[in-house]
């Protein structure tokens, strides 16, 4: 849910940057059947885990901004799986209450309990990837995939309400922004999220900077 340089440092394996490793093959595309957990087994999870209800009612925000883009981009014929995106962006802070206990990045803990709960890699590596993409931005169709649009949708959602991509990094600077290193890291991820917003419209025909998505339906 917050974004700073520690997040890009963050995603290793081992010693070595993710950055330098070669991309994750595409695991969102249409083909073989994977388990999707529907809204129940999610929810079961969030209880499994402890969710706080912060991150319950953000979680929930996060999944319906993602459906809807998902769906859009279904409707016009791109090759999403709508379910599977909806469990990533409910699961995408699975271990987001662990790591504020006891440390350690929400991301990767997250991305290892969806793997061992649910057996589906593309929803891990939406969980995985969701602070942070580490690599060039796919061009074109590509970028229509679930990992980014539970990044861009997780982006979107400021605790429980829908803000601006500029809204948000305003608010991240505000309480988290103490230092330089902080601050450009900061800076960083709101020009990847700027891109992923600009690709996703290009290929959505849709503009997206201030769509409220109708969240204020979906959390009262």
């Amino acid at each position: 849910m917050n974004t700073t340089s520690a997040a890009q440092s963050s995603l290793t394996e081992g010693n070595r940057p993710l950055a330098d490793l070669p991309p994750l093959p595409s695991l969102c595309r249409a083909g073989a059947q994977r388990p999707v957990p529907g809204d129940a087994a999610c929810f079961a999870l969030w209880d499994k885990y402890a969710m706080l209800p912060n991150i319950r009612r953000h979680s929930l925000l996060v999944a319906h901004v993602a459906t809807v883009l998902a769906q859009r981009a279904a409707d016009m014929g791109f090759a999403v799986r709508v379910p599977e995106v909806r469990a990533g962006g409910l699961l995408h802070d699975i271990a987001k209450t662990y790591c504020v206990k006891h440390g350690g990045s929400h991301a990767q803990v997250g991305a290892a309990w969806t793997v061992a709960e649910t057996g589906n890699y593309a929803i891990a590596q939406g969980v995985m990837m969701h602070v942070w993409w580490p690599w060039a931005l796919p061009q074109g169709p590509d970028i229509c995939s679930l990992p980014f649009f539970v990044i861009y949708a997780d982006k979107r959602i400021r605790h429980d309400s829908c803000v601006t991509l500029e809204e948000r990094y305003d608010d991240l600077l505000e309480r988290y922004g103490r230092t330089a290193v902080s601050r450009e890291g900061i800076g960083v991820a709101y020009r990847q999220g700027k891109n992923i917003e600009s690709a996703l419209e290009a290929q959505l025909g849709w503009t997206l900077h201030e769509n409220s998505f109708d969240c204020g339906r979906v959390v009262d």
